[in-house]
């Protein structure tokens, strides 16, 4: 590692001082549920997806039935491409974000600013009864956000096409056609929620994330602290989380994976803001290359872990173009945090736990004064 044995030393010593500082007010907790947007594609902790036999994925569906990959995926060319231009930061949809609540209904969590959803006076909280005339009660989020961006049936999708939904608010119903549009993604949004500190919240590692980061980082007074907020981040680009772990590292290493056996690593660039007080805030809808960078964090004793238990994905998939054009997203390998780590089933266990119930950025703010304090 680029650091002087000294500096890491130092800054353990200041994340036990935090630790020290909070722990008393801190108990166990379990897992947080996430929400879900359009543009993160539909993943959700829960179940693997089951693949049907829908037009265009008929190689890609029979590879990914025979191989027993719990991660792997089927999509026909259209889809993948649409997939991909998420990863890009861009996607069709309508701006609605939903997550499913514990009666099983779907709820708007977020609004786009200037989506259609928004021209269209839908709100957060409101709930979405139906989509183009069927009822989603007992839907998982994935269906609701495939029929919202009419990847189900992408031959009547794309831009200027429309949905009709079904919503509620306080007790009235009602119905209201929306527009789809083609969306650009902010991965990386800051608020100022407290004095002296700065809160980041990363949706997904598109491309360009992690230059977003560090962009955002800098306008940041160097005397403040962060909490980077990873919740509810379904994970997306390795190197755009490696990149991102290179905006609060000085170089060295960020983590390991095989692919096909063959072992590989990824380091940080040097020169990062290795100095400022860092929190991390996660939750169980904290996957994939989020955990990859939440652990380099972690490992590296550059930042105190906040929040619960996340979800606990550390594989890696690369795509495999059919000769029919499908596309099967296979599992060709595991990754590993800087100390040997790997997050399959059981995730990252935060340092320290927060209740189911409690208010987790309170928490973080908490801790981030700790460190401060210790500096």
């Amino acid at each position: 590692m680029s650091r002087p044995c000294h500096d890491i030393s130092s800054r353990a010593a200041r994340r036990g001082t935090a630790l020290a500082f909070v722990f008393a007010g801190v108990l166990m907790t379990g897992a947080a549920t996430g929400a879900w947007p359009e543009a993160a594609g539909g993943s959700e902790p829960g179940p693997p997806p089951t693949h049907g036999t829908a037009d265009g994925r008929g190689d890609a569906d029979r590879i990914v039935s025979e191989s027993g990959d719990q991660w792997a995926s089927a999509y026909s060319a259209e889809e993948y491409a649409e997939m991909a231009q998420s990863l890009a930061g861009e996607y069709v949809g309508t701006g609605i974000a939903v997550v499913r609540t514990s009666a099983g209904r779907i709820e708007v969590s977020d609004v786009h600013a200037g989506s259609p959803a928004e021209r269209a006076g839908i709100r957060p909280g409101d709930e979405i009864r139906t989509i183009d005339g069927a009822g989603l009660d007992g839907s998982p989020v994935t269906d609701a956000v495939s029929r919202l961006r009419g990847s189900d049936r992408p031959e009547r999708a794309g831009p200027g096409s429309t949905v009709r939904l079904g919503l509620e608010r306080d007790g009235r119903t009602w119905e209201t056609e929306v527009e789809r549009a083609r969306l650009s993604i902010q991965p990386v949004t800051v608020e100022r929620d407290a004095p002296g500190a700065a809160r980041i919240h990363v949706s997904a590692f598109t491309r360009g994330s992690a230059d977003a980061l560090r962009a955002a980082v800098a306008e940041i007074p160097a005397e403040d602290g962060i909490v980077l907020d990873l919740r509810g981040n379904a994970g997306g680009l390795l190197a755009e989380a490696a990149a991102a772990a290179g905006v609060f590292l000085d170089g060295g290493l960020v983590a390991t994976y095989d692919v096909h056996g063959s072992q590989e690593a990824l380091h940080a660039e040097p020169g990062g803001d290795s100095a400022r007080p860092l929190v991390v805030l996660v939750d169980g809808g904290t996957m994939s290359s989020a955990e990859m960078l939440t652990g380099a964090l972690q490992d590296r004793n550059r930042a105190v872990v906040v929040g619960s238990r996340t979800f606990g994905k550390g594989t890696v998939q690369l795509p495999s173009e059919q000769p029919d054009g499908s596309v099967a997203e296979l599992t060709v390998g595991h990754y590993a945090t800087p100390s040997g780590r790997t997050v399959d089933d059981d995730g990252i266990t935060p340092d320290l736990p927060v209740t189911p119930g409690a208010d987790a950025e309170a928490e973080a703010y908490t801790v981030l004064g700790g460190l401060a304090a210790g500096g």
